[in-house]
């Protein structure tokens, strides 16, 4: 439920979601009212109820403080300064009792700037304040004391005096130094704190707008909420010309599919918990003009990330973002997570720097893209595949690119992270905690192996229909962690609501089995998930996973098994859908497999599909 008072819904400018702008001034204002009851004496930090992080009680409270303070910036400058909550006074209040003794140990003050490997959280959250900063500079900044504004300035310079981790984080000294910049403050230390930032983005960006979290293949929402967002409105900010707002407007063609017609995000990657920061980049492109989409769909996409999570329990009674994905939910979290952490979907409100007359807000809703025909979506810089259906709105993602595994880590099944090794996620389901949905698992001695490092061998689509490939080194949490020569290469093929499942495995000790997973949905949804075998599998069942996934409590993952020995082919059909229980078995018509591959004729059209190996090729012909 969203508890929340919201002003009615507007049907008429906004028939799909029922939001408008007053809809998101009165979320950011009620999400600020309920943070603030939490609040230190003198407003430095926000000491959100819960379990602390592994960065400890305070540097949770300036994470409350920072996050909280990036939607009051947008909603105050947004406004053109109209505060009518007074928000911006009570954040001069907490700034300046922060930074009066940073480090010590008392009611107010925040921890110093450290490298990301002594004390790095702080880091993160200097990007907050010193955005905020720079966007409320007339009304905020501008009327601090002088002593106050050199204690400010004295702890922001730790974020560029220091480590980032070696992935997005070093666009935190970068807006730091955007902000030092702005104010006058700027030195040969901000230069080069931008200077590596934006050397760094070069190596990390991949093409078609997808940059990678850090060296290696990392691509998830981060992309969005992080490496677009800092340097885009970085440049609008300060008025620069760099490619980033081109890139950001690419990166949108395929990202404005991403949203389910419910208005979920993708529920893949890490940090989950900040849910409809998810569309800040949607917002940003809007705000830019960097982005491909109308103006009606822009706030579609936006309003119903923010109306999806509302809804569905979000916000505790208390009015506080939980730490979760709809309500909370353990397995959704990182080590990093801690009771403010949520409020990093602050950054969705970077819609409101549009004003009120901006066609975003005035021009009439239109469709998500996943509301319009049928979609199947290759996205070869990152390796992955989308596929998205008109009739039940349901957005799939196929990944054989983005592993999160750096480029100096081994590969070990204890590293599991079902956020990154399932071979689909989509709007609709999550990844099970007990048994891996999604996933082709060798078995040798009853233990399953593990996904990690994934290396792509290709992806493409046409007319309806796409693919995608990779294969990987399977790796086991006991006994031998890896068997030498063995490897599983994979394909999707997807087209409609259909998924063929292509795997070759090299290299199977004799007496191991393989087993396949599909999707995992739980009891009475309206959703199915179905498998069914075409070739090599020789056993069909479900298994139950009680411990459910962030959308349901409880989860069934239907399964396909089979022996393996050396090299073999296995190949079967998925679907994940809304409509009446699906008949896989009457989808293809024919089934001819070799050596080389397999080929599959589909029965409504009669088109064929072919899939060899060695190298991977797929060919899709009428």
């Amino acid at each position: 439920m969203n508890s929340l008072q919201l002003p009615p819904d507007d049907r008429e400018l906004s028939p799909y979601t029922g939001y408008a702008r007053e809809h998101w001034e009165a979320a950011a204002d009620g999400l600020l009212e309920a943070a603030w009851r939490w609040a230190s004496p003198r407003g430095a930090l926000l000491d959100l109820p819960g379990p602390a992080s592994r960065n400890g009680v305070r540097s949770d409270g300036l994470e409350g403080y920072a996050r909280t303070f990036l939607a009051a910036a947008f909603r105050v400058a947004g406004a053109e300064g109209k505060d009518p909550h007074g928000w911006l006074d009570r954040y001069a209040d907490g700034i300046a009792a922060g930074t009066e003794t940073p480090g010590r140990d008392d009611a107010e003050s925040w921890p110093v700037i450290l490298d990301h490997s002594v004390q790095g959280q702080p880091m993160v959250e200097s990007a907050s304040v010193a955005l905020g900063l720079r966007l409320t500079r007339p009304w905020l900044w501008d009327g601090l004391d002088p002593d106050v504004q050199d204690r400010v300035e004295a702890w922001l310079r730790g974020a560029p005096r220091h480590v980032p981790a070696p992935n997005n984080w070093y666009l935190f000294p970068f807006t730091v130094a955007g902000f030092l910049d702005s104010v006058g403050r700027g030195d040969a230390e901000t230069a080069r704190a931008r200077t590596r930032a934006l050397e760094l983005l070069e190596t990390w960006y991949r093409g078609q707008g997808w940059y990678s979290d850090g060296d290696g293949r990392a691509f998830d929402h981060y992309n969005g909420w992080a490496l677009h967002l800092y340097p885009v409105l970085d440049a609008h900010l300060g008025d620069l010309a760099t490619p980033h707002g081109d890139r950001l407007r690419e990166h949108l063609e395929s990202f404005g599919l991403l949203f389910g017609a419910d208005g979920a995000p993708i529920h893949f990657g890490r940090s989950l918990t900040y849910r409809f920061a998810a569309a800040s980049a949607v917002g940003l492109g809007a705000v830019t003009g960097h982005t491909p989409l109308r103006p009606g769909t822009s706030r579609r996409l936006i309003s119903g990330s923010l109306r999806y999570f509302l809804d569905r329990g979000a916000l505790g009674q208390d009015g506080l973002l939980s730490l979760g994905w709809h309500g909370p939910h353990a397995a959704t979290l990182q080590r990093y997570s801690g009771p403010a952490s949520p409020y990093w979907a602050s950054k969705a409100f970077v819609c409101l720097l549009a004003p009120a007359g901006h066609p975003l807000w005035t021009a009439v809703e239109e469709p998500a893209p996943s509301e319009g025909p049928d979609r199947v979506l290759a996205l070869p810089a990152a390796g992955l595949l989308v596929q998205s259906t008109q009739a039940d709105g349901i957005v799939r993602l196929h990944n054989h690119g983005s592993d999160h595994v750096p480029p100096h880590r081994g590969e070990s099944a204890a590293d599991d992270d079902p956020l990154y090794g399932r071979q689909a996620y989509s709007t609709r389901t999550g990844p099970t905690t007990s048994v891996a949905d999604n996933h082709l698992g060798v078995v040798i001695g009853e233990v399953r192996s593990v996904r990690r490092r994934i290396h792509p061998l290709g992806v493409g689509h046409g007319d309806g229909w796409g693919w995608a490939a990779s294969w990987h080194r399977p790796v086991f949490g006991a006994g031998s962690p890896m068997v030498p020569g063995l490897r599983v290469q994979s394909v999707t093929v997807a087209r409609g609501r259909l998924e063929l499942r292509v795997h070759r495995v090299i290299g199977a000790p004799y007496g191991s089995r393989v087993e396949q997973t599909g999707w995992a949905t739980g009891r009475g949804e309206a959703v199915w998930s179905a498998l069914y075998p075409l070739h090599g599998w020789t056993g069909q069942d479900e298994v139950r996973a009680p411990a459910g996934t962030a959308f349901v409590s409880w989860a069934r993952v239907p399964r396909l098994t089979a022996e393996a020995a050396g090299t073999r082919l296995y190949a079967a059909l998925a679907t994940l859908t809304e409509a009446s229980e699906p008949a896989l078995a009457a989808a293809v018509t024919e089934v001819s497999a070799d050596a080389d591959g397999v080929a599959v004729r589909w029965a409504d059209d009669g088109s064929l599909t072919r899939v060899t190996f060695e190298p991977v090729t797929v060919e899709h012909r009428r």
